[in-house]
């Protein structure tokens, strides 16, 4: 038996509040927690009152998600949520053991116990609420608060989960319902990148980025941070960093744009793998057809991203071509196929062997000939583009995903972003 001598602070009424979050690859064993651990108390002996948020052990949510799968073929969404919100559990558990070795006055939370207040999407929920009295407390009394992330609860008292990456959703809604002076992501980079360096090995690493540009960036498939995460950071005002959990290195800063008035330049190439194409053809070319296509796959919260609509020479139908997340491909056939005789279509085809590249960057809005650099490039290289979208500061293309890899490292040139 052993008696614990715990750190106190004196005076908490002037410190800090700072919100650190640790990824799957940052927690992925004993070892690992308590490596982290350490960096945590790193934290309170500067004075900090410390908010963690963790996410699943790596590699925890796919083996809860194929429990389940083993289980039933059509598992009620909320006991879904159920299983895969365990994973989160055992993190901030095995963190708050390992932080009470150390001698930190610690306590484990859950989603429901905080409680973090979310609508009744399962799956992907999303957070209404943070009610901050039981955290407060916990901070008052000198603990370190450990959050399971990834997770709230529903107005019927049941569990959500807030979608893959939810973890990152977590810290960042903690961050501005306490007013943090900043918010860690720690992850197993050590920042973010113009690009995926397993891809393009002549990738940079960016000191700074813009809430705009890395919300573009994430929500074209840059994995480093969730896009929703990002979004609530913009809105909030957080101030976000990406460390690595692995290396004592500065890591990128996510800053507002009015602090970096006079880049001008190409930040980075995303990719996205999981994509899934699908065309409507012959459908009756009259008003509301495309309203009736989208609302009802808006009824499963289905994303659409990019959308082409051509019509014929006699202006009678039209085809309309649109992406979406693989994961839901499913979902939308059996939903559109439904809506066949109402909309009066021809035919429905679908493809999946389909990669989404996006070159994002505030030159896109200040700066001509951007677009002609990335289509002259991929012309050269004899890459054939399916779709094209565009926003301020972003293009994207659809292409085949047998030359995704050359997409990039070519891009990646012809913007000049090589090291």
């Amino acid at each position: 038996m052993y008696v614990l001598s715990y750190i106190y602070i004196k005076d908490n009424r002037n410190l800090k509040i700072v919100v650190l979050k640790f990824g799957g690859t940052s927690v992925a064993d004993v070892p690992q927690i308590k490596k982290i651990a350490l960096k945590i108390k790193e934290e309170v002996e500067l004075g900090n009152k410390v908010i963690v948020v963790v996410s699943a052990m790596s590699g925890v949510t796919n083996n809860l998600i194929d429990l389940v799968k083993h289980t039933s073929d059509f598992p009620p969404y909320s006991e879904y949520d159920n299983v895969l919100s365990t994973g989160e559990q055992v993190t901030s558990a095995l963190l708050a053991i390992a932080l009470e070795r150390l001698n930190l006055r610690t306590r484990s939370w859950l989603g429901w116990q905080i409680p973090i207040v979310t609508d009744n999407t399962y799956g992907k929920s999303v957070i209404e609420k943070i009610e901050t009295d039981n955290i407060s407390t916990s901070l008052e009394h000198n603990e370190v608060a450990v959050v399971s992330g990834f997770q709230g609860v529903s107005s019927e008292n049941k569990i959500t989960t807030l979608g893959r990456g939810g973890s990152d959703t977590t810290a960042v809604a903690m961050a501005a319902a306490f007013s943090a002076d900043r918010c860690d992501i720690y992850t197993d980079v050590d920042g973010v990148y113009t690009t995926d360096p397993r891809i393009v090995k002549r990738a940079k690493k960016l000191d700074i980025i813009t809430y705009e540009e890395m919300l573009e960036l994430a929500s074209q498939g840059a994995k480093v941070l969730q896009a929703r995460s990002v979004a609530l950071a913009m809105k909030y005002g957080v101030n976000l960093r990406v460390l690595s959990s692995f290396e004592n290195l500065p890591g990128t800063s996510i800053i507002k744009e009015g602090n970096n008035m006079e880049k001008s330049e190409i930040s980075g190439i995303a990719h996205s793998l999981n994509e899934a194409k699908i065309t409507i053809s012959g459908v009756p070319d009259k008003p509301g057809q495309a309203a009736e296509i989208f609302g009802s796959l808006a009824q499963f919260s289905i994303n659409v991203d990019m959308i082409v609509q051509s019509s014929s020479i006699n202006q009678k139908a039209t085809d309309i071509t649109f992406t979406i997340p693989e994961t839901d491909l499913l979902t939308a056939e059996k939903t559109i196929k439904k809506i066949q005789k109402k909309i009066g279509f021809n035919k429905f085809t679908s493809e999946t062997n389909v990669v989404k590249i996006s070159v994002v960057g505030s030159a896109m809005r200040n700066q001509s000939g951007m677009a002609n650099i990335m289509f002259k490039t991929l012309a050269k290289n004899q890459i054939n583009i399916h779709v094209i979208s565009t926003s301020e500061i972003k293009i994207s293309v659809l292409i085949s995903s047998d030359y995704y890899e050359l997409a990039m490292r070519s891009l990646h040139s012809a913007f000049g972003l090589d090291i």
